[in-house]
């Protein structure tokens, strides 16, 4: 694998929830296939190659992004909305991770085109297995349509 491949993006600006994901990839043997954005302006430069992203090539971008609704700069349904509309980006699985359970979250993501939702387990051990539990899909059972 290149070592320019990413294979996850993790969009998540709570230090804790970052290291808690990377503890449960680490686990899972998928540590070195993520890359962490700490806000939805920076998901943004990432996945569209600008700003301090401008030398990455789109063709190395994310098997799958894990993306946290409440984001400063730019919000999660806003970053959603940016991936889902541009035909270069909206085939990436999108998977929603957050602490918000509020209905209207839910349906607009949901409407915007993403692909699971995913509400923050509290309890350590089950954050863990289910951040565990979803780089594995994603990853190893997933068949993404070919580029």
């Amino acid at each position: 694998m290149s070592a320019n491949i990413v294979e996850i993006l993790l969009v998540e600006d709570n230090p804790n929830d970052v290291e808690l994901t990377l503890h449960a990839f680490r686990s899972a043997n998928l540590a070195n296939r993520i890359h962490v954005v700490r806000d939805g302006a920076e998901a943004l430069e990432f996945l569209f190659c600008t700003g301090a992203y401008s030398d990455r090539e789109m063709a190395n971008g994310p098997k799958v992004i894990l993306l946290d609704l409440k984001l400063p700069k730019v919000d999660g349904l806003e970053v959603l909305r940016r991936i889902k509309a541009d035909p270069r980006t909206k085939a990436i699985p999108v998977t929603v991770v957050t602490s918000s359970s509020d209905e209207k979250d839910i349906v607009e993501s949901y409407d915007l085109g993403v692909n699971s939702y995913i509400i923050k387990p509290v309890d350590f051990d089950q954050f863990t297995e289910a951040m565990r539990q979803l780089g594995l899909y994603w990853l190893l059972l997933n068949q993404p349509p070919v580029a």
